[in-house]
């Protein structure tokens, strides 16, 4: 029997709904499907998962407890890991490749084949390598899948084999299902986005563009937010900072500790890198981050609301810039920003130094010179004793335009899930494979519906960990937006 649709088509946040495996029936076709989420405790057991939640969770402890750190680890175990998942429900060995420079940095490229009706296929990008993790630094083991307290832990959970997992888990979904979409639907994990020479993106851009040509791809950069446990909007990644870093580096005779002269390399080094913690770049707003600050505006009360108005005028309001720069948060979108993160110096504690180094990351914004940045920098400083070398050349990208059709389909799944949250463009202050993409001509969206705690950030960190009830969010969001991307008579 029929569900009826007023039943599963609720409005309560998606937090609120339990299972209605008895009323949506699994007749109900994937263009329509509104098959709804569990309500996930902390104490959740497997059987209360849905079967493509199970499918998604047994592909992530997969995911996480294989090894594809740069050093010791094999993103082609993976990618074989997830191929095999798809032959197994159906897929055509002829869509499931696995290729790659070397036989341990593999990349998987699946292709569900649509309706040819001349549009173009959608890209999901996710990637498999994970940065190190020492598991001394962590109080659970980094490459063991845990679930704990409502969390999934392990490196990986949320940086970036969750998405990974999903995609995988809501191709099988789909295809069981019977949905026939009008174009096709690519799903890429790659290799080496965190780091290493074999990039996975770049490889297959230039040995195999075909396999991943796209009208506009999905990737990682996205997401939600929570404060105090509720969702409060969101994000969709247009653009991202540029990463450029710089070697500063005075040298002297030095001399013995005993005789100390005003020009030693180690002060000397010091005063530049102090001018640079003094300095701010000019604040420049591109359509996508002064949409960020006016959206952002409305979830905010008080003067941060009033700054975010500020900021978004022409030209923005200095008293608004001055106290939103005072957080770090919403100070890196505003400027392109430079720091100093590393720094060795001297070679005997009885000896004056003859050489002084510094470390100095910036991340400039899109559409900025490089050689601005570096011009700003000698400028900054001041001293031609300190020399400035580029540690390896940047990769600019500009920021995605602004897709009405794409940015609809967003906030028509997000208010189905979490009716009131608003759809908030934004520009990611680190760096994703999406640059690259969009430098071939592929406009690339961060969007994942996962949603994590806006204080709580642990990509890259101790303990990283995903909420479970956000797992399956965005699993689900993630699901639904490719239907109404996918087929052209879902609204």
């Amino acid at each position: 029997m029929k569900a009826d649709q007023s039943t599963c088509r609720t409005s309560m946040p998606l937090v609120l709904l339990t299972i209605l495996v008895a009323s949506c029936s699994s007749e109900e076709t994937a263009s329509t499907s509104t098959e709804t989420t569990t309500d996930l405790s902390a104490d959740t057991q497997d059987s209360a998962l849905l079967p493509h939640q199970q499918m998604a969770k047994d592909f992530l402890r997969e995911l996480i407890e294989i090894d594809t750190t740069q050093a010791t680890g094999n993103t082609t175990v993976a990618a074989e890991a997830m191929a095999a998942h798809l032959i197994a429900a159906g897929f055509a060995a002829e869509d499931v490749q696995v290729l790659g420079p070397s036989d341990n940095r593999g990349n998987l490229v699946v292709r569900y084949r649509g309706r040819d009706i001349g549009r173009k296929p959608v890209l999901l990008l996710a990637h498999l390598d994970v940065v190190d993790a020492d598991p001394a630094d962590w109080t659970l083991d980094p490459f063991t899948f845990t679930e704990q307290d409502g969390y999934y832990y392990g490196r990986g959970t949320i940086d970036d084999k969750d998405e990974a997992a999903i995609h995988i888990a809501n191709l099988i979904r789909l295809k069981r299902e019977g949905f026939q979409p009008d174009r096709d639907i690519i799903v890429a994990l790659t290799a080496d986005e965190e780091a290493g020479t074999d990039n996975g993106v770049i490889w297959l851009l230039a040995n195999h563009p075909e396999l991943i040509d796209a009208e506009y791809a999905l990737n990682e950069g996205g997401g939600g937010s929570t404060r105090d446990g509720v969702h409060i909007s969101n994000g969709v990644q247009l653009s991202e900072k540029v990463y450029l870093t710089y070697t500063l580096e005075v040298t002297n005779p030095g001399g013995h500790s005993s005789r100390p002269v005003k020009d030693n390399a180690i002060y000397r080094l010091a005063d530049a890198l102090i001018r640079i913690r003094a300095y701010d770049f000019p604040v420049v707003l591109n359509d996508g981050t002064r949409l960020f600050f006016e959206r952002s505006a409305d979830i905010e009360e008080g003067e941060l609301a009033a700054a975010m108005r500020g900021v978004s005028q022409h030209p923005p309001d200095p008293a608004a810039i001055a106290f939103l720069s005072q957080v770090p948060f919403y100070n890196a979108r505003l400027r392109t920003t430079c720091v100093a993160t590393l720094l060795t110096a001297g070679h005997a504690e009885n000896a004056l130094p003859q050489r002084a180094q510094a470390t100095v990351n910036c991340r400039m914004l899109p559409g900025e010179s490089v050689d601005a940045v570096l011009n700003t920098l000698h400028t900054v400083i001041g001293d031609a004793e300190v020399t400035i070398t580029s540690i390896w050349d940047a990769t600019p990208s500009s920021p995605s335009p602004l897709n009405p059709e794409l940015l609809s389909a967003i906030e028509a799944v997000t208010e189905e899930l979490w009716p009131g949250v608003p759809v908030i463009p934004i520009m990611s202050t680190g760096a994703t494979d999406g640059l690259y993409l969009r430098n071939a001509g592929t406009p690339t969206y961060g969007v994942s519906g996962v949603f994590s705690d806006i204080n709580d950030n642990r990509a890259h960190g101790q303990n990283e960990r995903i909420l479970i009830e956000s797992f399956f969010e965005g699993q689900e969001f993630l699901y639904r937006l490719v239907i109404r991307i996918s087929k052209s008579d879902v609204k």
